[in-house]
């Protein structure tokens, strides 16, 4: 009783024009829970770090842009274009790099600058929508795969029946039933080519389903879908990316085998591993080496940049690298 009588007395000896009500203000209630950080720009800062990565990123852009716009630069040659010596009226055959011809021209006269960079786009034409199929239907089939109980059974049915069919021998078969083409090429490393990052999605997924928050989001009647993109997969952008990354070299890897083996493009449609393949028949002749060094250089800048690049992005990806 004296304690509230107190209370009672220091309440009323309060001046009310020092005090007033605190009104709510959306605005301060935002800025009370305001942060600055953003993911990806938190990403892009930590893959800034690795100087090599940074390097071979712009490496990479300005060799992509370089052979976008090689063909519309001035004084390019035709790539299947033979040139002939106007006073013998003889081909330029296995010249060497010179300042008409920059790489130097093959065992028919044409001109490896040229083909270079035409193989190049093709090849990084093929591994670019290779690596896309095998992210889009291999993400998808493998959340779906990894979420859906009902479907596991299925799909595990169908990727064992796929799996155990060598990759080799699918790409052999087809190629050599099929008409020679890009598309053809392109195909045939599709059909096969999304198993590996399905199966790889679909064990992450495994891992995370049950966790509480993933049980909650089903309590509480969320879509499977919206489960699948907003709980699953922002989780696995890091591993997905690199598996991305390395697809794409791993696809021109697979051109250049087939042609190494006398099923890849025919020689009317330069690709690396046609210039390689061509290169490779006249490696034992010192003069003439030039002709499988310089596509050689191409394809192992594609593939080492292209390597290094995902596992740098994978890492900076990794919320746990973070500030």
């Amino acid at each position: 009783m004296m304690g509230n009588r107190k209370i009672e007395k220091f309440s009323d000896s309060l001046n009310e024009s020092l005090f007033r009500f605190a009104r709510y203000n959306y605005r301060n209630a935002i800025m009370g829970g305001y942060s600055n950080y953003s993911y990806w720009r938190s990403t892009f800062r930590v893959f800034c770090k690795n100087k090599v990565a940074v390097f071979l990123l712009f490496l990479m852009i300005i060799l992509i842009s370089f052979t976008i716009i090689q063909p519309y630069l001035p004084n390019q040659k035709s790539p299947n274009q033979i040139f002939i010596d106007p006073e013998t009226k003889m081909q330029y055959v296995n010249l060497p790099p010179n300042k008409e011809f920059i790489f130097g021209t093959n065992s028919i006269g044409q001109d490896l600058w040229a083909r270079i960079w035409s193989g190049t786009r093709t090849s990084l034409f093929i591994g670019l929508l290779v690596g896309l199929w095998e992210a889009i239907i291999g993400i998808i089939v493998g959340a779906l795969w990894g979420y859906v109980r009902k479907l596991d059974r299925i799909i595990t049915e169908i990727y064992n029946v796929l799996n155990n069919i060598p990759t080799t021998i699918v790409l052999v078969l087809l190629t050599y039933i099929m008409k020679p083409s890009i598309g053809t090429m392109i195909f045939a490393m599709c059909i096969t080519g999304w198993l590996g990052m399905a199966r790889f999605v679909r064990n992450q997924i495994v891992i995370i389903r049950d966790r509480e928050y993933n049980l909650a989001s089903r309590c509480l009647g969320t879509p499977t879908r919206r489960i699948i993109t907003k709980n699953l997969l922002p989780y696995l952008v890091s591993v997905i990316m690199l598996r991305l990354a390395l697809a794409i070299p791993s696809a021109i890897g697979s051109e250049v085998f087939l042609t190494y083996i006398g099923l890849g493009l025919p020689v009317h449609i330069p690709s690396l591993g046609n210039l390689i393949n061509e290169g490779r028949l006249v490696m034992m002749n010192s003069t003439l080496r030039y002709q499988l060094i310089f596509p050689a250089i191409i394809l192992s800048l594609i593939t080492i940049s292209f390597y290094v690049i995902g596992n740098v992005f994978a890492d900076a990806a990794d919320p746990r690298n973070h500030i």
